[in-house]
């Protein structure tokens, strides 16, 4: 007994050596002696595992825990890294994105090693030099990205040049410059509102990015950021909104009535650049690190029609039916934030749509990320096509036999797994497929998947996770995490924004002609319906020849027009009835187009061109929302409540005033002494951001009493 004790003592402390706190939380779990495998958890939850023998997932994990909130001192201990190391990753990818720190890009230039003699807490002491520094690095960063251009192979890839558009944003006139009207503190109860204004011109750009392609027609982004910030789900439903107050928080004086708010808009959709700014804006986020590189998660949803125009049919999850309407393939990264999306006609094209958006990506993240998908894109061919284009990819698997599930023995189960508060065993096994063209060039091709038996010990249920993960170094339990991730317990991010966000608002329904005018051939159909019917009299005439009688002549020999004869003439007829319907059937083209029927119209299709930058401001505004929710996590310790307080914090009511240097907004106090703690430490850091307009003028926010007497 004494033995088992001191063994008990033993193991626990080997267990608390292989743990470093980092502070704010966060423990660090060293899984062998050789510091090469590290999970990362905060309050006992799993958050990111790392190979730091890979030298860039070492440095990708360094600048996640950082974000996390991890102590750069005990980060560096726990490493066995220096603490400069840790601060030089930061300042690498502060400059040139990830994907510089991925290549390896350093501060060699003679600032930047003057930078690195100085230290951290030298540098602060001059911020002129510093300034001068990193104008000088920027400049050579944007030399880095002029060559990264020139070698991408997708000449449609519109590059985003933050500098260029800044300059453009700079270019429209003095009274047209947003908060361009000086005034003293005004009233404002949208105030809180203009945090989400700080982060995405800090952090996005965005403010300039928007200016630099439409001009002086920058405001109706302004009412749709509004409209996402407050949750306002039409144009119409501003007519309940204050005008002036909330003009001036989002520097455009006031919001105009009804029309002009719908002229606003459609000056903008008439430019026809939604297209490219999203490109742009989602390729910011992604190079300068904004959003996660290493698992995507993609899935499509419903963007109902109910207009009296003909357009293809979509697919309501919810309703188990098919309805009028479109599809938004939205993809986000391990955290939830938006990484891209793209509307299409009718069900769209789930498979499609993955394949598109790896190549789209595929010269700018090096490796690609993991594409993670649902049942919906599972099939022999599509993973064939997958395996051969080298994308890397997650997913369940379809169409599982349960009773063979069941019949696994339960100490084939090995690993276990707490996950969304549930509790899970899994092992990892193999699956081959061989994908076999009906027609073709295209060559037979064996290969073999990573499958996960997974066991869901809270719900007694099991199931099947296909993998193909290729060179990437990925365990069976990364895996199981990216499944479970956005289904099931934990759902997608699309469904948890539409309670916060008008996600399906669709602002102005321009039809336009369809390109895709072709449909099920209806004659295919009718002779579907023919072949039913004959099988069913078919069927018939067997079970009255099963009952009939022979009759038989005095002879001996069958009587020919006995009951039973006759019915075995009618069979026979029926059966080459049904073969002739058949080869009628297979003659004809599956689908046709309704230009060549009759009493058909053509379809439509909505032009998105609105929704596109409608979906733009939500995708913006709900990417900055996740990471200054990050800010607030380390701000206040109670988890349950962080998201509603931060909300709570936008929803602020304040004041607002406007200099000539800076625009001043304070949010009036919460009550609560440590929401309101939480609320000031926020604000000062959305202020240390050092956000400012193309004008010149500084954004502050604060927090205070009322500045009115």
């Amino acid at each position: 007994m004494q033995k088992k004790i001191f063994s008990d003592f033993d193991d626990q402390n080997k267990s608390k050596k292989n743990e470093s706190q980092l502070g704010n939380r966060l423990v660090l779990k060293v899984k062998d002696n050789y510091l090469s495998k590290v999970d990362l958890y905060r309050n006992g939850e799993f958050l990111k595992t790392a190979d730091l023998r890979n030298n860039a997932e070492k440095k990708l994990f360094i600048i996640e825990a950082v974000n996390f909130g991890a102590i750069k001192s005990r980060l560096a201990s726990a490493l066995a890294i220096s603490r400069q190391t840790i601060d030089n990753y930061l300042d690498i990818k502060e400059i040139f994105g990830y994907e510089g720190l991925i290549r390896g890009y350093s501060l060699s230039d003679s600032e930047g090693k003057s930078q690195q003699k100085m230290g951290p807490k030298s540098a602060r002491q001059v911020p002129t030099n510093i300034m001068e520094q990193l104008t000088r690095m920027r400049g050579k960063a944007k030399e880095i990205k002029s060559k990264a251009k020139d070698e991408c192979e997708n000449k449609q890839l519109k590059f985003s040049s933050d500098l260029g558009y800044n300059e453009k944003a700079k270019s429209v006139t003095a009274k047209d410059q947003p908060f361009s009207q000086e005034h003293d503190w005004e009233k404002s109860r949208y105030a809180g509102t203009f945090i989400y204004l700080v982060t995405l011109i800090s952090k996005w750009k965005w403010l300039q990015l928007v200016m630099g392609y439409f001009g002086e027609k920058y405001q109706i982004f302004m009412v749709f950021l509004l409209m996402s910030a407050q949750n306002i789900r039409s144009i119409e439903q501003l007519k309940n909104f204050h005008s002036r107050e909330a003009g001036i928080v989002l520097g455009i004086k006031k919001i105009g009535s009804k029309p002009k708010v719908w002229e606003w808009f459609y000056k903008a959709a008439e430019m026809q650049v939604s297209v490219s700014l999203k490109m742009d804006f989602f390729y910011y986020q992604i190079y300068s690190g904004l959003v996660g590189l290493w698992l995507w998660f993609t899935d499509g949803h419903l963007l109902p029609y109910t207009g009296k125009e003909k357009v293809h049919y979509s697919y309501n999850t919810q309703r188990s039916m098919p309805v009028p309407g479109q599809t938004n393939m939205v993809t986000c990264d391990i955290d939830g934030r938006i990484v891209d999306f793209s509307i299409q006609e009718g069900k769209g094209n789930l498979r499609g749509h993955i394949v598109d958006l790896a190549k789209k990506w595929k010269e700018k993240i090096p490796g690609g990320p993991v594409m993670v998908f649902d049942r919906e894109g599972s099939g022999v061919k599509y993973f064939s096509r997958l395996v051969r284009e080298n994308i890397a990819f997650v997913t369940w698997e379809k169409n599982i036999d349960a009773n063979k599930l069941k019949a696994l023995d339960d100490e084939l189960f090995t690993e276990n797994l707490d996950f969304n508060g549930k509790n899970y065993r899994f092992f990892e096994g193999e699956k081959s497929f061989v994908y076999k063209p009906k027609e073709g060039d295209e060559k037979e091709h064996a290969f073999t998947l990573r499958r996960i038996y997974i066991w869901n010990k809270t719900s007694r249920r099991r199931t099947c996770g296909l993998s193909w993960t290729g060179k990437k170094n990925i365990s069976a339990e990364d895996c199981m995490k990216a499944i479970l991730s956005r289904w099931g317990a934990s759902e997608n991010t699309f469904k948890h924004m539409q309670e916060r966000h008008p996600l399906h608002y669709q602002p102005g329904f321009k039809m336009v002609e369809s390109e895709k005018q072709d449909i099920a051939n209806p004659a295919v159909k009718e002779k579907a319906l023919l072949i039913a019917r004959a099988k069913s009299a078919l069927n018939k005439l067997y079970k009255k020849l099963a009952s009939s009688k022979i009759v038989l002549n005095k002879d001996g020999s069958i009587r020919k027009n006995s009951g039973k004869e006759q019915t075995k003439i009618k069979v026979a007829e029926q059966e080459n009835r049904i073969k002739s319907l058949r080869e009628e059937k297979k003659s004809l083209p599956e689908r046709v187009d309704v230009s060549s029927l009759d009493d058909y119209k053509s379809f439509k299709q909505v032009d998105n061109e609105g929704k596109n930058l409608f979906d733009f401001v939500t995708s913006s505004v709900w990417n900055a929302r996740k990471l200054m929710v990050e800010w607030l996590r380390p701000l206040f310790d109670c988890e349950n409540e962080l998201v509603d307080l931060f909300y709570a914090i936008t929803y602020c009511h304040g004041w607002i005033k406007s200099s000539k240097s800076a625009v001043i907004v304070r949010l009036e106090p919460m009550e609560q002494s440590k929401r309101r703690a939480a609320q000031e430490q926020l604000c000062r850091k959305l202020t240390s951001l050092g956000a400012s307009l193309p004008s010149g003028k500084h954004l502050i926010v604060e927090v205070g009493e009322s500045p009115i007497k």
